[in-house]
């Protein structure tokens, strides 16, 4: 099954993926971890997203 990504879930994984980008170049392991957490937090929000705007 293929899934769509509506555009408000591509918005959020181009969050998720710059937040990503940000937690790589720090240098503190604390706020790194902080970004990726954060991140995860958007890529299930995209996942749910184009759930959502899928079904309706």
């Amino acid at each position: 099954m293929t899934v769509h990504n509506s555009q408000r879930g591509k918005e959020y994984l181009e969050i998720a993926q710059t937040l990503l980008r940000a937690a790589k170049t720090m240098t503190d392991s604390t706020i790194a971890g902080q970004l990726k957490a954060l991140a995860d937090d958007y890529q299930r929000r995209a996942d749910k997203a184009s759930h959502v705007d899928a079904d309706g």
